[in-house]
């Protein structure tokens, strides 16, 4: 039993050097992309009716360029993201009412709560934003990152000469 699985390992070498079959080793290096070989794309996200965890996960996963094949994890390699309708973006259960977000003035006693009902008769943009950079990592990158998002209130925005393309939460899964 032995002898017969060394005879068929031999066989198998005996073919591949008979074919003479080299592996291109060129075609395997890993690409590693940079500032000037990053091709970034204008993108447009309607945000309608759709739950705020679920577009900022969205979001953050296209600006860390995780969807492009050649992702480099210390590049800025994501792309720009639109997203209007941000008053029409929706919380599931009592979630709109019961969580609270939590900020600090930086005084004693100045700790400061308020709800994503407060924040949508204010500045409804904040709830998406606030949302998308708690799913970044925590870094120089990230920051820089975080300016790539614009989120606007209504459908209407100043990005037109950019030519976004429009693509659904579906595409993206």
């Amino acid at each position: 039993m032995h002898k017969k699985k060394i005879y068929i390992f031999a066989v198998q070498i005996y073919r591949l050097i008979k074919n003479d079959k080299k592996v291109d080793t060129l075609s395997y290096k890993t690409v590693s992309l940079n500032k000037k070989t990053v091709q970034k794309r204008w993108l447009l996200i309607d945000a309608t009716n759709i739950p705020v965890g679920r577009l900022s996960s969205v979001i953050a996963y296209i600006l860390r360029g995780k969807h492009k094949p050649g992702f480099t994890p210390h590049v800025d390699c994501g792309d720009n993201v639109i997203v209007i309708n941000a008053e029409k973006v929706i919380f599931t259960g009592k979630k709109t009412e019961e969580k609270q977000y939590v900020r600090y003035t930086g005084y004693p006693g100045g700790q400061r709560f308020t709800t994503p009902a407060k924040l949508f008769a204010t500045n409804p943009t904040k709830i998406i934003e606030h949302a998308v950079k708690g799913m970044l990592p925590r870094n120089r990158l990230s920051r820089r990152l975080f300016h790539n998002l614009y989120v606007y209130v209504g459908d209407k925005h100043p990005h037109e000469a950019q030519q976004p393309t429009i693509i659904t939460i579906d595409k993206i899964k």
